[in-house]
């Protein structure tokens, strides 16, 4: 599958515009726009290929190589606090293989598996890594639907509480780990700037680059059928050891996420 937006979006793309969420496509690429709302409004942008199958018939699994040449219209939050920070990208964002997990359609809901590059800003913090920022502009392997996942639920459950009490979380982050499966890196790139992403999804390593150089090499990824998304919301997601909950909407000025071309190959 190759489309580089030359001039409309190709039939095998599900469209999603919601709020102020728009899909542009001029000068041969797509932007996914969305204009600013308010916080409590909800706004998306968003290309899928798997919108309209069951999770049974998502269309791609390993191997398989993406390829993505994108940019946004701002650079991602480097510090915790969005009050620290103007002019940055504002709720999520990205591009790759997932299983819309949270799906509505009447599908099961499932535990979340995906294989993309992922970006969450301030005030989100999924913290599913020891020792990585549970925000940024990253590449990122989930791959909960182990049977490890289920064991490690219930010590998961107590080591949070306990460290509630205690303040320390290292435990519950472990455990925190070994249930989401997630491996993950921060990008040193500046997301403004055009880059080209590329993603080799093997049954048994996924490799992630940035212009030609490793990101990350994460081994036993999901081996599912995923679907490929790429979006741009303004959504934040609070998700840590110590048994923070917490999702919401934010505040944003115009802002978008524009893609040059998308190419996925199977080998």
């Amino acid at each position: 599958m190759f489309d580089d937006f030359t001039e409309t979006l190709d039939t095998r793309w599900v469209q999603t515009c919601t709020g102020s969420g728009t899909l542009q496509v001029a000068d041969s690429s797509l932007r996914m726009l969305c204009d600013a709302v308010q916080q409590g409004q909800y706004s998306d942008a968003q290309i899928d290929d798997y919108g309209r199958l069951p999770r049974s018939k998502f269309p791609w699994k390993p191997p398989v190589r993406m390829e993505v040449r994108a940019r946004s219209s701002l650079p991602a939050a480097t510090h915790y606090s969005a009050k620290e920070q103007t002019n940055v990208l504002r709720g999520t964002a990205g591009f790759g293989f997932w299983n819309y997990p949270f799906s509505v359609r009447g599908d099961v809901l499932m535990l979340p598996e995906a294989v993309w590059f992922f970006y969450a800003s301030p005030p989100s913090n999924m913290a599913l890594v020891p020792g990585v920022p549970g925000r940024g502009w990253k590449a990122q392997v989930v791959h909960s639907m182990r049977p490890a996942a289920l064991v490690s639920t219930f010590p998961l459950a107590v080591t949070a509480a306990l460290g509630r009490i205690s303040g320390e979380t290292r435990p519950a982050a472990r455990w925190m780990q070994r249930l989401t499966g997630a491996q993950e890196t921060v990008l040193d790139v500046e997301m403004a700037d055009w880059h080209t992403y590329s993603l080799d999804w093997l049954p048994d390593e996924a490799t992630f680059r940035v212009d030609g150089k490793l990101a990350l090499r994460a081994p036993r990824p999901p081996t599912r059928p995923l679907g490929f998304v790429a979006w741009l919301d303004n959504q934040f997601a609070i998700v840590t050891p110590r048994g923070n909950f917490r999702f919401g909407t934010l505040k944003s000025d115009r802002q978008w996420l524009e893609m040059d071309s998308v190419r996925i190959e199977t080998s």
